[in-house]
């Protein structure tokens, strides 16, 4: 067992649930198994916040609740500390290549249930994406291969993001500029973010500039992520995000973006991986 330092409300926060529901997912599944200080106070660690964010993703995907809470309990049962043995991603990446859906889907279950989805990030899905990209470059990837596998993980990555604005924490308003299409790399950074207690407005791929503008006017956003995989996308809108810049703090990621345009623009640069750049951003 991880050092257990999280009061309930601490855990409750980076979860963006109830302290209420917390304690009734204790008492009916025996979900959380906190420690208590002399005081007789409880205190959770890291598995058991594992747990909590495995019962949702298993709710989020219609489970029942003492299901969920059966397949929750496993997540920590033989988790190592850092990775993913290297078996359930490559079940993962061998069903996308073949275009076995529900293999697919069953391995990407198995993930899920058993490790946090920033584990998943950074040693199936990222990892997959990168590969996949290259052999797109070098013409080794067919348009369907690249359709079929973004299409899949998107699809279940946003049914991880339901409720992803709940809470009381820092809003991030998440958007493509307009001509990128590509939001993977958006959704799993702005999923590291709600990890961390971010709540997310989330307005996707070639989002208009005058959309996102209009988004920050109402939203009063703590920051702005714009995320972009080519150059050009940010370069062109360089005049309308200098002028959001002025008002709301802007940062851009993704391999588009560059030094010179935030720059240009008054907008920060996030560097790293969604999940390196996300834990840069609540730094």
């Amino acid at each position: 067992m991880a050092d257990a330092t999280l009061r309930i409300g601490e855990l409750a926060r980076r979860c963006g649930v109830s302290t209420e529901l917390l304690r009734a997912w204790e008492r009916r599944y025996r979900l959380l198994t906190p420690a208590r200080t002399s005081g007789g106070y409880r205190l959770y660690d890291a598995d058991d916040e594992t747990r909590v964010r495995a019962m949702q993703a298993h709710l989020a995907q219609g489970l029942a609740a003492a299901q969920a809470a059966r397949l929750a309990r496993q997540a920590t049962a033989t988790a190592p500390e850092n990775n993913a043995p290297a078996d359930l991603p490559a079940a993962l990446w061998s069903a996308l290549e073949r275009f076995d859906d529900a293999g697919a889907q069953a391995a990407f279950d198995r993930l899920i249930a058993t490790f946090g989805i920033q584990t998943v990030a950074t040693t199936a899905i990222l990892p997959y994406l990168r590969t996949l990209g290259e052999r797109w470059n070098d013409a080794d990837a067919s348009i369907a291969q690249e359709h079929f596998a973004t299409g899949l993980l998107r699809a279940r990555l946003l049914g991880l993001a339901r409720g992803w604005d709940r809470g009381t924490g820092p809003r991030a308003l998440l958007a493509c500029p307009p001509g990128e299409h590509h939001d993977l790399g958006l959704i799993l950074l702005g999923l590291a973010l709600r990890d961390r207690g971010w709540r997310i407005t989330f307005l996707g791929p070639d989002t208009p500039i005058q959309t996102l503008a209009a988004a920050a006017d109402q939203l009063t956003p703590d920051a702005i992520v714009l995320c972009s995989l080519t150059h050009d996308p940010l370069a062109q809108a360089t005049a309308a995000i200098t002028q959001i810049a002025s008002s709301t703090p802007v940062l851009l990621a993704g391999p588009g973006a560059d030094t010179d345009i935030a720059q240009r623009t008054g907008a920060q640069l996030l560097t790293g991986n969604p999940i390196q750049a996300a834990a840069n951003l609540s730094a």
